[in-house]
């Protein structure tokens, strides 16, 4: 009897977002409860995905941003989501193989736009909406994280960050314990895993005891995971949800999280 009772503690502690010292949420509500996944943006028209464009349009909608941070080979933080470069600008390689300047002749999904410097986005939406700071720890994520936030330390809007990798949020909780920290999740059931134990584990929220976030990111589609439902219902983690892509998905999920990044429509304010 003792030790089901065992197992179940040391799970419930696993999984435990923080629970002292909690930041305010408020700024990130700011605006509402819609992120526009990755600015308000088409990739058919001018305002491709991370483009200044549509982080201007997500602005004058007054939408909350989220939005993917990684490097360029010469250590520049850049707003692009891949890894590599072939779906959005149609060229072989990743982003970390190029300079910031090589990177510069690559255009967005045939348009004018170019992948972004983050301190140029950053300079763009200037606290007008609240923003989602997603680290892309491709590499590693203390390099990822240091690089990035001299930028976001600057910045005066509300902002919270979040992470695939616990490395990358848990960076926070030792470097930055005041920033607003998310663990980003989903099941990744597919069949090119190439972290199955890893991504089992950030599946079922048991690198939470490295970094103790404040929300919970969950892939909409699996948001009845026991984990995620303890870690927001019991602990009281921010419930966030991704991405939601029309009416009919939002009114599915609409009592399960509070925070909803969205694209492909426009949600009713």
């Amino acid at each position: 009897m003792i030790l089901p009772v065992l197992i179940i503690l040391l799970y419930l502690l696993a999984i435990a977002p923080r629970m002292a010292g909690r930041p305010d949420f408020e700024p990130l509500f700011s605006k509402g409860i819609y992120y526009a996944h990755r600015g308000l943006h088409d990739n058919r028209s001018q305002a491709p995905e991370n483009s200044m464009a549509a982080f201007q349009k997500a602005v004058e909608a007054g939408y909350g941003i989220e939005l993917d941070v990684q490097l360029t080979r010469d250590r520049i933080a850049v707003v692009f989501h891949d890894e590599t470069l072939s779906r959005v600008c149609g060229v072989e390689g990743k982003v970390r193989d190029y300079t910031y300047e090589q990177l510069r002749s690559f255009y967005l999904c045939g348009t004018q736009e170019r992948i972004p410097l983050f301190a140029d986005v950053l300079a763009l939406v200037d606290g007008q909406v609240p923003l989602i700071i997603e680290l892309k720890a491709y590499e590693n994520p203390e390099t990822v994280c240091r690089l990035a936030d001299q930028l976001i330390s600057a910045y005066q809007g509300p902002y919270c960050i979040e992470s695939f990798h616990p490395f990358a949020v848990r960076w926070y909780r030792k470097h930055r314990p005041q920033v607003i920290r998310g663990q980003l999740a989903s099941n990744f059931n597919r069949p090119e895993r190439r972290e199955p134990v890893h991504e089992a584990m950030v599946h079922h929220l048991l690198t939470n005891f490295l970094s103790r976030p404040d929300f919970i990111a969950y892939d909409h589609q699996y948001e009845g995971n026991l984990s995620r439902r303890l870690c927001c219902r019991l602990f009281r983690a921010l419930a966030v949800t991704w991405t939601i892509k029309s009416p009919q998905q939002l009114e599915k999920v609409k009592d399960k999280f509070r925070l909803f990044i969205f694209e492909g429509f426009r949600p009713e304010a």
